[in-house]
């Protein structure tokens, strides 16, 4: 069921945060300072293009890649076929947050060390900037702007993409995680989110609505990230694995525990689900949660992306391994 399709090494301990995944193309930071983009069917080198250590994010956006290096605040927009940089933007030290909606970059927020600023796509202008630092979770594309909000704040708001203006806000039941490498919010259906708060409990607003209302409260201590969605259910990430609940109702369906800390990303199968443990493993589950069998792929997995469903990539101890995901009864 689970194949090693090749292997490229980073020559580096890799991170979550320079790994972009699309259906044609893999874009991974290795040797310290570089970025490179390859074939997923083969690993093949496409490009190869200094851009600086450990990117803060890299994120691929149509034909374009967007990158944040760590030893220079610097937002770079590379052309996706060839690596060619077609604009660049210097930035305040430390802005970590890049989310795109539409033709609108938004920078900053991490930590509170920056204001956020916005930029246009195509050319890298300049559009807005807050006048002072914000301090946010990371922002989600919504509707025309971002939702926002202060980690520990019961307060969540819209802001406009054109202007950063506040054009709604919400008060939530208990507040708001801190997740400082990911999301605290997931989009789950058009104009409807999720918003992990307090220690067990999903908050929910939708943009049509002036009130959010208590999604669902766990059984146990939640893990401070966003929920995932995989094969039709919500999965809230645990210490050791999934409280796992219906995206309509919120209805707990099962709890998983593999006995380890997840990587994240749960990957849907012809017979079931993939879960990814830091330890190397990857956990094979049943339709309905329980734990089949186990896999070993490497000695450490930092990351684990997909864009197609018979295809894994992880980041793992020096290397980027490409997994194939096939069906046992027709194999």
């Amino acid at each position: 069921m689970i194949d090693i399709e090749w292997e490229h090494p980073l020559h580096q301990r890799g991170v979550a945060s320079g790994l972009a995944v699309t259906s044609g193309h893999v874009i991974v930071h290795e040797r310290s300072t570089r970025l490179v983009s390859l074939d997923p069917s083969d690993g093949a080198v496409r490009w190869d293009v200094p851009i600086g250590t450990w990117p803060r994010a890299v994120a691929v956006v149509g034909e374009r890649c967007l990158v944040i290096p760590q030893n220079n605040p610097r937002l770079s927009c590379l052309d996706l076929a060839t690596g060619r940089e077609i604009w660049s933007a210097d930035l305040p030290a430390t802005p970590g947050h890049l989310v795109v909606s539409a033709n609108v970059v938004l920078v900053g927020g991490w930590r509170g060390y920056t204001p956020l600023r916005a930029f246009d796509l195509a050319t890298g202008r300049l559009r807005w900037e807050t006048e002072q630092r914000i301090r946010t979770v990371l922002p989600v594309p919504a509707g025309d702007g971002f939702l926002i909000g202060v980690p520990g704040d019961i307060r969540v708001r819209l802001i406009d993409r054109h202007d950063g203006r506040v054009r709604a806000a919400w008060r939530l039941p208990q507040p708001l995680v801190d997740n400082d490498a990911g999301s605290s919010i997931a989009t789950v259906g058009p104009g409807r989110f999720l918003l992990r708060c307090g220690r067990r409990a999903l908050a929910e607003i939708d943009l049509s609505s002036d009130t959010a209302r208590e999604f669902v409260q766990a059984e146990t201590d939640l893990v401070a990230a966003a929920p995932e969605q995989a094969g039709g259910l919500l999965w809230l990430p645990e210490p050791r694995g999934y409280t796992v609940v219906d995206p309509a109702g919120g209805r707990l369906q099962w709890r998983v525990d593999v006995g380890e800390r997840l990587v994240g990303q749960v990957f849907p199968t012809a017979d079931g689900f993939l879960v990814a443990g830091i330890s190397g493993v990857l956990f094979h589950l049943t339709s309905d949660g329980r734990l089949a069998n186990r896999t070993r792929v490497a000695r450490r997995i930092w990351a684990l992306r997909s864009a197609a469903p018979d295809r894994l990539f992880a980041v793992a101890k020096g290397s980027l391994i490409a997994i194939a995901v096939r069906n046992s009864a027709g194999s």
